[in-house]
Order: C-alpha cells, then structure tokens, then sequence
C-alpha cells in the first residue's frame, strides 16, 4: 500500500511538472523539449521544495572586475558566500533559491573558444541549471533532491548514473568525504558506481582565495547496457559525461593558502542544460537537442552544404561540419550577449566577443560560402528558441542583428588584409618554417583575426606558429590587462571570518546616516554637520583587533559616520579623525568602503587607536562636494541625453569623482557633435532654473511602477533612495504620475546637492564609441568647464588657421599630412592642458612630467598652461624611450625681476648633465636621467628657493 501511495505521488509530480512519462533510452526533443526540460528543473524545485525562483543575471558580471562574463551560476550570489551582501537588500534573506543562467565561457580562466566546432561538445555559450542553499540544507537534502529530479521527474535510468565524490588530500589535512558517499549508498546507489577523486576533480574553488568545498558529481554512461564504466569516469570519455555538479561549500581559501570553517555552509550546485538534453533526448551530442537543431537546419537552407552529420576531425572533409557547430555555437553567444550590453569592441569582454562574431563570419565566408548578413539572418532563430526563457532577446533582435551585420561587413575588409600580411609574411621567411609569432599576435589583436585560421593558413603553406612563444605573448597581454582592483592591497577589506564574527559578537551596522546631514547656509554654501563616533573594533592583518599601535595602518569601524563609502561608482571621502582626548593628533581617512552594512575607515594611525575611543570625524568638504557637483550633474547627463537621443538610451555605468564624471551610454547611432551642443544646452537650462533637489528613502517595490523611473540592473537594499530634480518625491510616486519622464528621477545612493544651480557649469570634454553602440563620455564642472572651454575655443581657432593654410597654399598629399600631424599635436596639448589644470588647480609652481613627443607640443602645453593660470610658474619635463628628457618652462612677467626661466631651465638641465637656453620669460632644453623625481625635485627646491 505504501508503495502505490508513492508511485501515484510520483505520477501527480510529473503531470504537474509537464513532463511526459516515458524512457529517457528512446527520448526525443518532442517528449522532452528544452523549454519544458528547463521548466521543469524550476519547478521541481520551487513547487516540491520550496526554493524561490531567480531570474537569470546579465551576461556581464555586476561589480565583479575578476571576470569578464558570467560563468556559472552562483557568480550573482558571491556577496552571500562573501557575507558582504547589503542586509538591508533581498540577497541577505535568500536561503534557497533555483534558477537558469545565461553563461559564456570563452576569454579568462575559463576559455573554450578555440575548441568549439573541432568536438560535439563545448561552447561558448550555455544554459546552468541551479539550485542553491544559503546556510539552510546541507549534504543529504541536496543529493536527496538531485537524485528524485534525475530519476523519479526525468526518469533517467538508475544504473547508468555514476557518482564521485572527494577522497580526500594528505598535503591539505583533508579526509575523504565519508558523509556524502554514505548519503549516496543509503539512497540506493551501488558501491561500484559511487566513485573517490582528488582535489582537481572533485574539490571546488570559487579563486585562488574564497569560499571553497568539496563536491559530489553525477556522470552519465550514454552506451548502458548494464555495462559498468567506473573506470571511464572523469577520464575524457565522451561516452561517460558529467552531467551535475553538487559544491558543498564549507571551508574558505585563506591568503596563505590554509582551510578555515567557513561561518555559514552553503550548497551550490550547476548542471548544463544542453548536456541534460542530450541525456533525456537520447544525444551523443548537445547539438543534436532541439536547443541547436533548428540553427543547424537553417544554416543547411542558407548554405547549399551537405546536411550536418556531426563528423569530426579527419573524417569531417572541408571541415563543413565543424563550421555547422561553430556558426551555431557562436550565434547564440552573440546573441545573449548583445541582449545584454556586451558589443564586439577592443578590450575585455567586448574584445572576447569580437573574437567570437570574427571567428563565425570566418567560417561562414569561407567554409560555408554564404553571403554577407547570413550570420545576422540566424538570429531570430536564436529569439524563437530561447526568447520565451530570457524576454529581452526578443526585445532586442533588431539591434542584435544590425550590430552583427555592421561588425561583419567591418571584418570582411579584415581578411583581405590579414591574408595579404600572411602570403607577404610567408614570402619573406626564405627557407624558415616558423612563422614570427609577433605579426600572428598582431594579426589576432589588432585585427581580430582568427587564430585557428592563422593556423589552417600556415598549415595549408607548410609552416607552423611557435606555440610556446605564442602562449608567452597571451599572458603577457592578460598581465597587462589584470584590474587595479585586483593588484590592490585588501588590507583594510572585511573578509568573510570577520563579518561572521562581528555579527555574532552583536557589532551594530554602521549608522551612515549623517552622509547626509548637509544643508546650505545663509551665504550659500554648504554646511556639512560635524559627526562624533565611537571605536567599535579595528581590522589589521586580516583579523579584528581592540587595540592598534602608532605608525601602522588599519581599518577602523565606528559605530557611526558621515564618510561616504565608495559604491554606485562614486569615490570614497577622504578627511581626517581627531581623538576626543587628544586633539592635536590627526588620523588621515584615505579611503572608506563598506561590506555587509559594515563601514570601514582605512586610516593611517599616527598614535594608539584602541576599542572605545571617542573621534570626531571631519570630512574634506571640498572633495565631497566636488563629488556631488559631478554625481548631480551626472544625473542631469542622463537625462539630456533621453531628452536629445530618446528614450532609446540606456546607461552603461557610470564613475563619479572629484575631478570629473565618466558616463557609458548605449545608443543606436554614433552621437553628433551638434546633439552634444544641444545635450550641454538642456543641462545649462537645469542649471539656470537653479531646481530643487528632492531625496528620500521609500520601499523599492514603491518603485517598481514609477514611470520612466531610472534603475540599473542590480540588487537595490529594500529601502532605496530616489533622487528627483524639481519634482518632490510623493508626486513622483503617486498613481499613474508621469513626472519622472519630464525630469531626472534615479534610484541612487550618491550624494548630492540641494540646488541645481550648484554645477554651475557643464561641459564635455571626451565623447569616444568604447564600442560600437557604446559612448564613453567625460565631462567637467564648474571652473573645469570653464578652463577646457576656452581651451576648446584656442583649438579651434588654431585649426582655422591651418584650414587657411591649406586654402592658400594648395592642397598636396605630403602637405596634408604635415597638416594633419599638426591638428593632432595640437589635440594633444589641449588634452595634456586640461589634464594638469585638474592636478594642480590654483598652485603657485607647477612642475610635473608628461608625455609627449617632441619639446614644441611639450612648449605649447606650458604656454597654455600659463595661459589657464597667469600668476604660476611652470615646467614641464617629457622623459623619451631614447632615455633623453626634454624641459620647458614659463614664469609670469611679474617674478622676471627676481625669477629667471632660462636660468631655471640651465639649473634643471645641467642636473641631467645636458643644455637649455631661452628667455628670461620662457625657455627649453634636455638632458637625460635615471631618476626624475630626483629632478623634480630640485626643480621645486630652485623655484621655491627663487620665490
């Protein structure tokens, strides 16, 4: 009796999952689609085990610069691993969760771009299928939960499923994993088929540091037959696939490459949807499921080839069907990508994804002989298979395609030339059969150029590519692309141990609310509250401490602040605390960051800090409000740009600070120079009607109906901070309003001021296509925009009459190009100019080092730079490649009494034991050294020694 009770609960389970009943050994993309396949995995999950169902993070990682796409499912939930989720945000209360995520691996750690097409197996891009447990069930439930789904819901046959498990490690103190084998053997699986491996197979990290853990895999066995293959398990055989992986995380990865217990254990598991097709579609390979079936079909349609047979290696003539994968494969990819905001470009992600859509259109030109646009054509394939999973595929398919077609038609010319360097290359190498490695680098990075079809093309002349040097080039160039974020020092960064132990110990969140005690005065200007705290606990060496000495760094954690942390791309305050009992004693805040709702001060501390102690805390004013200047007028940026472009736009991220703001934008067409003058014109508007600034902090599903409300996608606590510009808040969130259209109206958690008024002046300065559809723009504020400005207006001018120039004396090629080269330099010094004015706004004597190539730019940009700020003395110094250093300076005619630039310039030059000569007025010369800041520095000492 009790077992018909359990067979018909089974049934009514898969009739509610909206599987049909039937053999995986005779499945069918009929009986088992994907979209069913993955609907059901959710289901199965939230229905029968009460997980909450998680969309599908964006294909670009969110705050997390170690990656350059989102490669497995649990990348949208490290702050929970991390413990440095906001606690006033949805993450903090997940505890089990399901979901399917879109992930590329191609680029990074995980790169299987070269070796998809050559197999029936990788990809670029693909589908995980997870569950997960936030300190909630652990082990058992876990393998419980996967095995039911495998073969009770997907009715997968018990004996072709084989398990492993972790056997532990000598050298890391690690036991075996006896638990979770015992957990396998008590759900009926047999000893033969549950299987120990070491560390690489079945022992997961998430880095070089972080959360960590073993795991147990499920493996597939394709042929069956009652045969046992445990000794074809993790071995390569394309027969026996590991088809789910289950992480138990419960250690973390120290800095010293130890294990400690992690505070909270969590389970993290991961299984590709296309190779779960393959099982329950009865598949030796993913491209035979429906997932790619109909791309192949088309692609047969558009192409005249033969139909795909999945053939490889030698057997695959022309390599036809290897192109049939690729051009699949690579579709997709572009596809999810482009939905998501990643466009073909020249660096990151973006340069990964020109790789991609290069390495397609090679082989549909070239293999598959299609025409031009073919590749865009497959797109709305891509939309009907997986648009009813990830909604804006659809909503982007036009964008999708017309960026695909414009990069083709851009990589085609490519080829021709890249063929051309090739055959000329070859021609030069005499009787060498080793093709210089630096022309095929510079072929594949400067040009996008295959490497696979370097390599078919060197084959095809009998040469070959020095692998190793190749390889030494590749990571020469990721080295140089590593993040600062990553090379930074941590020190002062709260790890997953001491966020742990605060909370247990009781440690309050940081009270930040007085970040935005400010107001204005009675003569305009900003008034920032004075703010004293209390010492809770300091953070040196990567542990908490009561107590820290003199002369050291840490981190300190108050129990409340009014310094901002860094986060939503604006910069960190800096200032300075004094002790309450000790108030001659400074300790300088150089940068404040905030984990877990905990703010930590990094703080150099000049006397003994200890636990208790009182602070006053003072902020830079200057530098604060400098960074609100620029958030606010960030915000107007982005509401001109929907006024002058529509609402078509979308924000790509956004760096606010001190000197300037930097603001990505999604756009259809390139921007003109005329919508820029017409952005700059609507901010100036803003800016003249002097608007209030309205803040407050309501419940973010309060939002979720505001129209034309300004959001990014990411996780928002569940108090968010709307700030409007002339609209008060309760008119913006009242029913059907349509305020927040007329005006800028953001979710953000920055600073800002009170009055638009306040930016005074905006103007842009850089607007460059990071990418195709992508601007990057840079503007500056108040006297900034002033200063570059008139600077603008100087170039100007100075091109005119080079324009003249060519008007009067004729319009010959060698002419042109002296022209041209001219209107660069002269580009470059107002760029050098503006980028000094910012370092070293309002100093008496300014002396740097720049680059530039040759003492004429090196002269105009000190001319102009006295221009900018008439009462300083400046010198500029240029070090060259050649080891030479070329000096220029100017001093005001004021100082000429006492103050001399040629004698300057001999003093400095003579140092660098060369020559300079000039006025008293302006002059110049070079020399050459191994330590220029020794030679700045008797700069300053002669000037200062002057004055």
């Amino acid at each position: 009796m009790a077992a018909a009770v359990k067979a018909s609960a089974r049934r009514v389970l898969r009739v509610s999952l909206g599987l049909r009943r039937g053999s995986c050994r005779t499945g069918s993309s009929a009986s088992f689609p994907a979209a069913r396949v993955r609907q059901t995995f959710l289901q199965f999950f939230q229905e029968r085990y009460g997980h909450r169902v998680v969309p599908s993070a964006p294909i670009r990682p969110q705050g997390d610069p170690s990656l350059l796409f989102v490669n497995a499912g649990m990348n949208q939930f490290k702050p929970i691993f991390l413990g440095t989720a906001d606690p006033r945000s949805e993450l903090t209360r997940y505890q089990r969760v399901v979901n399917s995520q879109k992930c590329v691996r191609a680029g990074g750690k995980h790169n299987d771009l070269e070796d998809v097409g050559q197999d029936v197996y990788h990809h670029t891009f693909f589908e995980m299928l997870g569950n997960w447990s936030f300190g909630d069930y652990f082990k058992e439930e876990a393998c419980r939960m996967a095995w039911e789904l495998l073969t009770q819901v997907y009715e997968i046959p018990k004996d072709r499923l084989y398990i492993t498990y972790f056997g532990g490690d000598a050298n890391l103190g690690l036991s075996a994993d006896e638990e979770t084998r015992e957990i396998w053997l008590g759900l009926g699986v047999p000893h033969h088929h549950v299987l120990p491996f070491q560390l690489k197979d079945n022992f997961w990290e998430m880095g070089d540091t972080g959360p960590c853990g073993p795991c147990t895999e499920i493996h597939y066995d394709h042929v069956g037959g009652g045969r046992n293959v445990a000794a074809l398990v993790n071995q390569g055989n394309p027969d026996v696939v590991e088809i789910w992986n289950l992480v138990f995380m419960q250690f973390n990865r120290e800095t010293d490459g130890s294990l400690r217990q992690l505070p909270q254990r969590h389970v993290d598991t991961g299984m590709g949807l296309e190779r779960l097709l393959t099982v329950l579609q009865n598949k030796h390979s993913n491209y035979d499921t429906d997932l790619f079936t109909p791309l192949l079909d088309a692609i047969y349609k558009g192409s005249g080839k033969p139909r795909y047979q999945g053939l490889v290696g030698e057997a695959d003539t022309g390599h036809v069907d290897m192109a049939y994968r690729v051009v699949a494969d690579h579709v997709r990819a572009l596809s999810v990508c482009i939905a998501d905001g990643v466009y073909p470009g020249m660096s990151g992600a973006e340069l990964v994804l020109r790789h991609i859509l290069r390495r397609a259109v090679r082989f549909c030109s070239e293999v598959l002989q299609t025409k031009p646009g073919f590749l865009a054509s497959l797109v709305p394939i891509v939309v009907e298979i997986l648009g009813d999973a990830y909604p804006n595929l659809k909503r982007e398919t036009d964008k999708i395609m017309n960026i695909i077609n414009e990069n083709e038609n851009a990589f085609l010319s490519c080829l021709m030339q890249g063929r051309r360097v090739i055959n000329r290359t070859l021609q030069q190498m005499d009787h060498s059969k080793v093709f210089p490695v630096e022309v095929a680098w510079g072929l594949y990075r400067n040009l996008g150029f295959p490497m696979d079809l370097i390599g078919l093309m060197l084959e095809e002349n009998a040469a070959q590519l020095d692998i190793t040097a190749l390889d030494q080039l590749a990571r020469e160039d990721a080295e140089r692309k590593v993040p600062k974020q990553q090379e930074e020092s941590s020190e002062v960064q709260l790890d997953v141990h001491s966020l742990a132990r605060l909370r247990q110990d009781g440690v309050p969140l940081t009270d930040d609310s007085s970040v935005f005690a400010y107001e204005l005065g009675q003569d305009g200007k900003y008034v920032f509250s004075p703010c004293q705290a209390t010492v809770l606990v300091l953070y040196k060496d990567g542990s908490l401490q009561k107590e820290v000495r003199g002369g050291q760094r840490c981190g300190v954690l108050l129990d409340r602040t009014c310094f901002y942390a860094e986060k939503g791309g604006q910069a960190s305050d800096q200032g300075y605390m004094v002790h309450l009992e000790q108030q001659d004693v400074l300790f300088p805040v150089e940068s404040v960051q905030v984990a877990g709702g905990y703010v930590i001060h990094e703080v150099v501390v000049s006397e003994t800090l200890k636990a208790g102690d009182q602070v006053q805390l003072f902020v830079d004013e200057a530098q604060r409000l400098a960074c609100m200047v620029n958030h606010t007028a960030t915000h107007l940026l982005n509401f001109a740009l929907r006024q002058v472009l529509g609402d078509c736009i979308e924000q790509r991220g956004s760096q606010v600070t001190s000197e300037r703001l930097h603001f990505n934008v999604s756009t259809k067409t390139p921007i003109k120079i005329e919508q820029l003058q017409e952005i700059e014109d609507v901010i100036q508007g803003i800016i003249k009607q002097n608007k209030l600034i309205y803040t407050a902090e309501v419940p973010i599903k309060m939002t979720n109906g505001v129209q034309g409300l300004r959001k990014l996608d990411e996780v928002y606590p569940d108090l968010a901070r709307i700030v409007s510009v002339g609209v008060p808040i309760e008119r913006i969130l009242a029913p059907e309003s349509q305020d927040a259209r007329q005006a800028s109206v953001e979710l953000c958690c920055g600073t800002h001021l009170l009055q638009t008024g306040d930016v005074e002046d905006l103007t842009v300065i850089s607007e460059r296509q990071l990418v195709k559809g992508i601007s990057h723009i840079i503007a500056v504020t108040g006297k900034q925009a002033r200063q570059a400005r008139e600077a603008g207006q100087f170039l100007a001018k100075e091109v005119d009459s080079l324009t003249m120039r060519v008007k009067q004396g004729g319009a010959s090629l060698d002419g042109m190009q002296r022209l041209s080269r001219e209107v660069g330099r002269l580009t470059e010094a107002v760029e050098k100019v503006h980028d000094l004015l910012v370092k070293h706004s309002n100093e008496p004597v300014i002396i740097d080092a720049i680059p530039v190539e040759s003492p004429s730019i090196l002269m105009k940009v000190v001319n102009q730079m006295c221009d900018k700020v008439p009462e300083a003395s400046v010198m500029l110094l240029s070090p060259q490649t050649s080891g030479q250093v070329f000096c220029a300076c100017q001093v005001p005619k004021s100082l000429v009494p006492v103050f001399s630039a040629a004698d300057w310039a001999v003093a400095v030059c003579t140092l660098m034991g060369g020559k300079a000569g000039g006025s008293r007025v302006v002059a110049k010369g070079s020399g050459s050294t191994n330590n220029l800041q020794s030679v700045l520095t008797a700069a300053l000492e002669y000037a200062e020694n002057k004055l």
